[in-house]
């Protein structure tokens, strides 16, 4: 059987066709972050993310469609490199992107935050005057960015995104994240999590706009433990923050190269993103890996 054919290698994930409907989404343990990887991998991030990602996937199902298939190497029609793929790869539909990254804040901070604390605007949109920091909206809104193939994404209107992709479009894709970040962040309050913000991904099957890419994951969102939450701080997150906080320490301008990180980041990096797997899931990440790795072994 013939190896997969390298389509697309993203900062975190690398795209291989299965056939003409299908392609195999494979998660690295790389950690990109204001849009610049870093050399240094963290240990079990991707796993972490393929775990999270398929199950969001089955949960958000009556909400929101998505192009994930399986997780199952049986599911996969080729080779999936065994143990190196093992819990890192899903079965896809190839969907036809939308050229905009679908935002939706439910609480204002990072780079909301500091538009808003300049000039009183969120994405160019008027906000409410008095708003502190991590504050929790009135309600989800939908804020889209540019998608970069270079450099940074920009943070764009909802104006500038229908003329991007058409209005139907830009409304079917707000609708569709806002109902599906809704969905999420409710569950994850249940479970001690406050989700601030994420980012999804949206592209077209069969003619239908669905969620492709990763789903609510500590790469795509901030989480934050309910207990340290208080409008007017950034309290600690459950995701890729200790990364952002020790490179931005060091001066870095956030362009190539990034700075080292340090064995002390990349463990606290790791811890975050298992226990926010564990805590949203309530399943085990070292049951995840020992699930699939069995799976991998039983392939030819």
């Amino acid at each position: 059987m013939s190896e997969l054919e390298l389509v697309h290698r993203g900062k975190v994930r690398e795209m291989y066709r299965v056939d003409a409907e299908h392609l195999l989404m494979v998660a690295s343990d790389r950690i990109s972050a204001f849009d610049v990887v870093f050399r240094e991998p963290i240990p079990d991030k991707g796993q972490v993310l393929t775990a999270m990602t398929l199950w969001w996937s089955d949960w958000l199902s009556p909400i929101a469609p998505t192009h994930v298939v399986s997780a199952d190497p049986a599911d996969f029609g080729a080779p999936a490199h065994g143990a190196d793929w093992a819990g890192r790869a899903l079965l896809v539909r190839r969907a036809e992107m939308l050229p905009i990254e679908c935002i939706v804040r439910g609480c204002i901070t990072g780079s909301a935050w500091k538009e808003y604390r300049t000039g009183g605007t969120m994405h160019g949109e008027p906000m409410t005057a008095g708003l502190l920091e991590s504050e929790r909206l009135p309600e989800p809104v939908f804020t889209p960015s540019t998608k970069a193939t270079t450099g940074h994404d920009v943070n764009i209107s909802f104006a500038e995104a229908a003329n991007l992709v058409g209005s139907e479009a830009a409304h079917a894709a707000g609708q569709i994240c806002v109902d599906a970040y809704s969905a999420g962040a409710a569950h994850a309050a249940g479970r001690g999590i406050v989700i601030a913000d994420t980012k999804f991904e949206l592209g077209y099957v069969d003619g239908a706009l669905v969620i492709a890419d990763e789903i609510l994951t500590p790469d795509s969102s901030r989480f934050w433990p309910k207990d340290q939450w208080r409008p007017g701080a950034a309290p600690p997150s459950l995701d890729k923050q200790p990364v952002r906080d020790a490179t931005a320490a060091t001066g870095w301008n956030k362009e190539p190269p990034p700075p080292p990180l340090t064995e002390d980041v990349i463990a606290a990096t790791r811890g975050r993103y298992i226990e926010a797997y564990e805590a949203l899931t309530g399943e085990s990440y070292v049951g995840w890996c020992e699930r699939w790795a069995q799976a991998a072994e039983m392939q030819p």
